[in-house]
């Protein structure tokens, strides 16, 4: 229930914002939960193939739904698919034969204009790609809900590094680790004067010069404190307490990291801007923060087979988040606030933006308001039932 309540969430958001690049994120986030829904609980293959089972499996589940038509009653079944096919055959005929006779003769063709509807071929294409990829992430979560599965039992098995052999590198991480948050709390106390002098730059360009190193840093080291939960021996009590206080020590030291990762970007898009690739990424390591909060308690509990979901599901829920607080409309306001401070604003960047951004552009004065907002509009069309959008309709 909660992977299904995720994945319609997710999926509603194109009703209610308009960026594009936003609501693509979340079919793709939807398509996750629904098929970890579908999954149920933990498979063999772990959460990172449930996450994609739906396609791998719908593969799998045609000849298991051809072969069902078999075990269905005796002659019944098999009348259905005769009669089926026969449909198929029809309306194939008369795809062919109809265009053919209306193209020959124009009185038919004249009364076939009035009872047959307009056709679009780029639309029919759409739809009937749309159709096969349903239709066949069907049969996969039919094939996952009904099929054989076997799921996953038991702790993880094989744990072969010894205590040395995994409390060398991760204490060397800690140390040194320690020793750059140490230089971490000097540069931010010391300020813009102490960076000028020991890195010869602004503190804006020393923020930037950082934040997509410290960046790769936190990935890298989830991945190592990863590797040694999983493979590290706990044979023994202090196997066990050496395990729990080296990494949790060097996932609190990786927390301070993540601090100033953050610190750095906000310290240079107050100085240059904000934009959403800047606020997307700020975004992504909040995540991160939340996903070593879960690793800590992971280590804390020496088991971390429940990790996978949780992250995933994490991801999910920050995926909402960001279209609960609208992340091109914070971007407009954020700029706005800069150029009421004395800043400057890129009127040409927020014209590029979606009609997300129509209520904080209302804070505008004349003439940049109304260029902002005729460029937006320009892009509007009329939206179908089926596509209709909130801030789409607010715009217009």
């Amino acid at each position: 229930m909660w992977w299904t309540t995720l994945a319609l969430t997710l999926l509603a958001v194109g009703a209610v914002r308009a960026a594009g690049w936003l609501f693509a994120l979340c079919v793709v986030g939807a398509g996750m939960a629904g098929s970890l829904a579908v999954v149920g609980r933990r498979s063999v293959h772990g959460a990172w193939y449930d996450v994609i089972a739906v396609p791998f499996e719908s593969l799998a589940g045609i000849p298991w739904v051809y072969s069902a038509f078999g075990r269905i009653g005796d002659g019944t079944a098999r009348r259905s698919w005769r009669a089926g096919i026969s449909v198929a055959v029809t309306l194939g005929l008369l795809t062919v034969f109809v265009p053919l006779l209306g193209g020959a003769d124009a009185t038919f063709a004249k009364l076939l204009a009035a009872v047959t509807p307009e056709l679009d071929t780029g639309s029919m294409v759409r739809w009937i790609v749309l159709f096969v990829l349903l239709g066949l992430g069907s049969v996969g979560a039919m094939y996952l809900l009904a099929g054989p599965r076997a799921t996953a039992t038991g702790a993880p098995s094989g744990r072969c590094l010894r205590r040395l052999e995994w409390a060398l590198p991760v204490g060397a991480l800690t140390i040194l680790f320690a020793v750059f948050v140490a230089a971490q709390f000097v540069a931010l106390f010391g300020g813009d004067d102490y960076v000028q002098r020991t890195a010869n730059l602004t503190y804006a360009e020393y923020a930037r010069s950082g934040f997509w190193q410290l960046s790769i840093v936190t990935i890298l080291t989830l991945a190592v404190i990863a590797v040694v939960l999983r493979w590290a021996a706990q044979d023994s009590a202090a196997d066990r307490a050496w395990l729990r206080i080296l990494l949790c020590v060097i996932g609190v030291l990786t927390l301070i990291i993540v601090a100033s990762a953050l610190g750095r970007m906000w310290t240079y898009q107050q100085a240059y801007g904000f934009t959403v690739m800047r606020v997307l990424v700020e975004v992504c390591e909040l995540w991160l923060g939340l996903v070593y909060l879960l690793m800590i308690a992971a280590v804390l509990r020496l088991d971390g087979t429940w990790l996978p979901r949780a992250a995933i599901g994490t991801a999910m829920s920050t995926l909402v988040a960001l279209a609960v607080l609208n992340p091109e409309g914070l971007v407009a306001e954020r700029n706005i606030d800069r150029w009421e401070h004395g800043g400057k604003l890129d009127t040409r960047y927020l014209s590029g933006l979606s009609p997300d951004i129509v209520p904080a552009i209302g804070r505008l004065p004349e003439p940049q308001r109304s260029k902002v907002l005729s460029a937006i509009r320009l892009d509007l069309d009329e939206d179908t039932w089926q596509g209709w959008n909130l801030s789409r309709a607010s715009a217009r």
